[in-house]
């Protein structure tokens, strides 16, 4: 099953602190689907993620300047 969490409109640090919030209420092998904006955001949460342990499985452009990043907990 996958969660969505929509940070398009937040902003570094905060996009990464709402994405971690929600990856604890995951189970494991559950996946996140995190819609963000390009830029910090697009650069900073994938990169977490991964420094936390966390298996990105992908970068897609969605429209405009949002961007949809697939987590693995």
């Amino acid at each position: 099953m996958s969660h969505i969490l929509d940070i398009t409109k937040e902003h570094c640090p905060m996009t990464f602190v709402k994405t971690k919030l929600e990856l604890a209420k995951l189970k494991e092998g559950e996946i996140l689907e995190v819609l963000l904006s390009e830029g910090e955001p697009l650069n900073n949460v994938p990169k977490s993620a991964i420094e936390q342990g966390f298996e990105v499985l992908s970068i897609e452009h969605v429209e405009g300047t949002t961007h949809k990043v697939t987590i693995k907990k």
